[in-house]
Formats: C-alpha cells, structure tokens, sequence
C-alpha cells in the first residue's frame, strides 16, 4: 500500500492520507509514523486527525470510487484476520465519503517534513523498532 500512495504522489496525483494523532495503541502510532518520512519525500500529504480516535478506513478516487470497510492496509488484516472490504464505483457514495473525509481534513494537522525532521533520535529510534515488526503487528 505505501508503495502505491508513493507512486502515485510522483506521477502528480494528489494523494493526502489521515492517521490519528492519538492511537488505541502506542506501537501502532509508531508503526504508522515510521512511514511518513518516506510518504513525505514522495509529495504525500500526511494529516494527523486530533478530534477523537479515528478509526475509519476509507479511501475514495475521481469522485467516484470509494473503499469502505474494517481493513488496515496491512498483512495481518488480510492474511490473518481476513477482514474485508468493500469497493463501491458510484458517485452519490463517494460524495458522501468525501464529505466525512473533508470533515477529518477541517479536524486534522497536516504533518510536513520540516516536523518529521524535528523529531528526536530516540522518537525515530522508537518509530523506526517498530516500523521493521510492521508486518507482524
């Protein structure tokens, strides 16, 4: 998945993702923050959500593609867990998700490199420990 969201952010496409600045789980907020100095390079847009736990998954394209479901774009998710989710090609749906995704924008901080960078060697140490047991989490 992040290799997907780096591809796309550099053939130009406007690729913007939201985690939650608070996680149920302090190793899965590290998890997801040893990405984002690479989703950055590639030109993603990173927000973190600061009005409660967000736990959504969606994920909508061209206004008219939307996917919907319980899945974390992880191995664990499809592999062990198999959770599932849904892909919709319709634009009433997708307007509706991206009304709700809109409403995590307006609530959210965006993250840029300069504060990645800001981050202190024991905080990358940390987030980067985890990120490498990603798979297994």
């Amino acid at each position: 998945m992040q290799g997907g969201l780096c591809a796309a952010a550099r053939r130009g496409v406007e690729t913007t993702i939201v985690f939650p600045t608070r996680n149920d789980s302090l190793v899965v907020a590290a998890a997801s923050r040893s990405y984002y100095e690479e989703l950055l390079d590639a030109g993603v847009h990173i927000h973190e959500f600061v009005g409660g736990l967000l736990h959504a998954k969606t994920f909508t394209v061209d206004d008219e593609v939307t996917l919907i479901g319980s899945a974390n774009m992880d191995r664990r998710s499809f592999d062990l867990n198999y959770e599932n989710n849904i892909l919709l090609v319709d634009d009433t749906m997708t307007e509706a998700v991206r009304r709700l995704q809109d409403d995590y924008f307006a609530r959210s901080i965006e993250v840029v490199a300069a504060d990645v960078k800001a981050w202190s060697l024991t905080r990358r140490l940390w987030n980067n420990a985890v990120g490498m047991m990603g798979p297994i989490l």
